[in-house]
């Protein structure tokens, strides 16, 4: 690896690889062992414009380690992989490019994890592929198209305008696509009512000034899963302190459930 090491608490190297989605995108990942032999492992699902290199996201995995080796991944359009982001319709196939590479080095209890667009696709792709044994959506969408906080229209100036997409080339390392969705795809409270028999919890701050708590209570409602409202919590991989990751990596390691033979 090139990067900077993501620290000293695992007991092997990082493993990187590229990985090719069912549409021929190569995806960045890394994977992250702890002690030797485990058949557990979790998928860590950035939100948008994040990156497996990000120390948010490295100080996750480290806690996540608890519940599981550790798989990042940078989604389409995202630093090293390729491709162009579509902002949370074909990333589904990412995480399942992600998932389908654990089950192939022989993981048989996969978790995934996301955060905002990333919880998305983890509900999503947790409803519609099934095969894993929990997931946890944090900060995550309950719907498409939201605009009712400033922080989520400066999102789509930025991704539906050109000058928009290309500051984000320029500054955040991400390439955006210009076409809309089309079909548009379920959105997330309708695929988490498929998500069992896998358990689903939701994580949500009461600070988060990107979607406010509603878009929580009705993923949790759909689900019938477990809501931890966090108190003082904003939005994302940036407000996930140790101990809530740890939380989330004990709680994952409670409830998981034995994914069913596919």
């Amino acid at each position: 690896m090139t990067d900077a090491p993501l620290g000293t608490t695992f007991l092997h190297l990082p493993e990187r690889r590229m990985l090719t989605t069912s549409d021929g995108v190569p995806i960045d990942t890394v994977l992250l062992r702890g002690a030797p032999g485990r058949t557990a492992a979790v998928v860590v699902a950035n939100g948008f414009t994040g990156t497996w290199r990000s120390p948010d996201t490295r100080m996750i995995a480290q806690r996540l380690l608890a519940a599981g080796d550790v798989l990042l991944f940078d989604f389409r359009g995202h630093y090293g992989s390729g491709g162009l982001s579509t902002v949370g319709n074909e990333e589904i196939r990412d995480l399942e490019a992600a998932v389908a590479h654990l089950r192939g080095l022989g993981y048989t209890d996969i978790a995934t994890v996301g955060f905002s667009m990333g919880a998305a696709v983890v509900v999503r792709h947790a409803g519609l592929h099934g095969g894993i044994g929990a997931a946890v959506s944090v900060s995550g969408p309950s719907r498409w198209y939201y605009r009712g906080s400033r922080r989520m229209r400066l999102l789509h100036y930025g991704v539906e305008r050109a000058a928009g997409r290309l500051f984000l080339r320029a500054a955040r390392r991400v390439r955006v696509t210009d076409r809309h969705w089309d079909p548009v795809p379920p959105d997330p409270t309708e695929m988490a009512a498929h998500v069992a028999p896998a358990p689903l919890l939701v994580v949500h701050g009461d600070a988060d000034a990107y979607f406010p708590l509603e878009h929580a209570r009705r993923l949790h409602e759909a689900a019938d899963g477990e809501l931890w409202i966090e108190r003082g919590m904003g939005h994302a991989e940036r407000a996930m302190t140790p101990d809530r990751a740890q939380r989330v990596a004990d709680w994952i390691a409670a409830n998981r459930v034995p994914a069913p033979a596919l």
